[in-house]
């Protein structure tokens, strides 16, 4: 029968690097893919470079701005 060694886990505490700082690369890695594969569907779908670019760029607003919601 297989053995498995014993593996030590980190506490929180003793972290190197932050959460937001571990998965950042991998958010901006997939973000800039998202882009891309918006951007050449709006392309392939007789839109201008220009009003793909401002059309994602509207929806990145309006989803920021429901995440911050309604301001006063």
């Amino acid at each position: 029968m297989p053995t498995v060694a014993a593996t030590s886990i980190t506490p929180p505490d003793q972290h190197v690097v932050t959460a937001r700082e571990a998965i950042e690369p991998l958010y901006e890695k997939l973000e800039l893919q998202t882009e891309s594969l918006v951007l050449s569907a709006a392309l392939e779908a007789g839109w201008s470079p220009d009003e793909a670019t401002e059309a994602l760029a509207a929806l990145r607003l309006q989803d920021a701005l429901s995440i911050l919601g309604p301001t006063n």
